[in-house]
């Protein structure tokens, strides 16, 4: 079904228009998603994991029962919705006015600005603040404040962070934690294998996450459904051993919201967008940025303009719907020096192997989307270009 033809105006205003991009995200994926609808992208949501709730949690009203009788002498604050829901849930149980009472005897010593902003509006000050938001390094500012014989009580976000809390520990500190939140499995169905698959297949052109701990769920999911080979080819743009349509087309790219985000998935040799400030709003202008810069193709064939758009394709301005081997093909087809590209090219770079017949069905079904069928010529004994 083609898309509604829009006035150049809303399409300028739209710089993700034909590009689907894949949502890792649980907490606060609406604000997320509803921000790249509207900047014109499809979007496949599939959250990897979920915050588990903290009501009820025996777990957590016992540590913070610890941290109470220990009146540590430093505090470390992760993350500001941490924060928030550990003296949420402090005041739930009764516990609330004794733990801001402890924390204001202790040096607090922040991970960001947001987590600045929640120790504040909860009435404390922090003593320091860590210089680029990231665990390791705020770990290195409490050390150098000196630690040796000292309570520490670290906040972890959602998982815990084993390497700091090492550190610290070898640096001569007795290391108390708390887990305001934790992140268990989604379980969303199908929702995330149907995700791998669009990856693997390039039918995705970004795949985004806000949390490292959902890139190690993604991935472990891509193992468990063994295709975890495929998938993180995918991702690297190495095609192969895809086996997928899209083998050899290029990555699908990978978006992090920062750099601890981005640690899992460097480690599995995947180089992902990081903006520069580790924000949601900074993140999406990335995103955009660099799509508009390396994922729209444009070619004119005998006076007709074709326009590919992620996922998406326009002729003369028209959206044409076409299927995802035929589109891939057409990409294919479209770049480069637009030479002539023979048959064992195209089938290798659509992972298709030695298979000659899937080629020309490939080639009759893009022929069949295209207004002009002709746009697609042979040229004899020698392959496929664009007329």
């Amino acid at each position: 079904m083609s898309e509604t033809p829009q006035p150049p105006s809303v399409q300028l205003e739209q710089p993700l228009r034909g590009f689907r991009i894949g949502v890792t995200a649980h907490r606060r994926a609406a604000d997320l998603i509803d921000a790249l609808e509207r900047r014109g992208a499809q979007v496949q949501h599939a959250p990897a994991l979920k915050i588990a709730p903290v009501q009820d949690d025996a777990a957590l009203l016992a540590e913070t029962a610890a941290v109470i009788a220990a009146a540590p002498d430093i505090v470390m604050v992760t993350t500001a919705y941490g924060m928030r829901r550990w003296a949420e849930a402090a005041d739930a149980a009764g516990q609330g006015e004794q733990l801001l009472a402890t924390l204001a005897t202790s040096a607090i010593y922040v991970r960001g600005p947001k987590a600045r902003g929640a120790v504040r509006a909860a009435g404390l000050d922090d003593d320091g603040i860590s210089a680029d938001e990231t665990t390791a390094t705020l770990t290195d500012l409490v050390i150098s404040t000196g630690v040796n014989g000292k309570t520490v009580a670290v906040q972890v976000h959602g998982y815990t962070d084993v390497a700091a809390l090492s550190r610290l520990r070898k640096a001569g500190a007795t290391v108390l934690t708390v887990t305001p939140y934790r992140w268990i499995n989604a379980e969303d169905g199908d929702k995330l294998p149907q995700l791998i698959e669009s990856v693997i297949n390039k039918e995705i052109d970004v795949l985004t996450f806000t949390s490292a701990p959902a890139v190690d769920a993604v991935l472990s999911t891509a193992d468990a459904l063994g295709r975890g080979s495929a998938f993180r080819n995918a991702l690297r743009g190495d095609g192969t051993e895809v086996g997928g349509l899209g083998a050899g087309l290029g990555a699908v790219i990978s978006a992090v919201v920062g750099p601890v985000t981005a640690a899992p998935l460097l480690a599995a040799g995947i180089t992902p967008l990081v903006p520069e400030r580790f924000r949601m709003g900074a993140l999406i202008r990335l995103v955009c940025e660099h799509l508009e810069q390396t994922g729209v193709l444009r070619a004119e064939s005998c006076g007709t303009v074709l326009e590919v758009r992620g996922q998406s394709l326009r002729v003369d301005g028209i959206p044409v719907s076409l299927p995802p081997a035929p589109l891939q093909l057409l990409k294919a087809l479209m770049t480069g020096d637009r030479a002539i590209k023979s048959q064992a090219e195209l089938s290798s770079t659509l992972g298709l192997g030695d298979a000659e017949h899937s080629l020309h069905m490939t080639i009759s079904r893009l022929r069949a989307g295209l207004p002009d069928p002709s746009i697609v010529e042979t040229v004899l004994k020698r392959g496929y270009r664009l007329r």
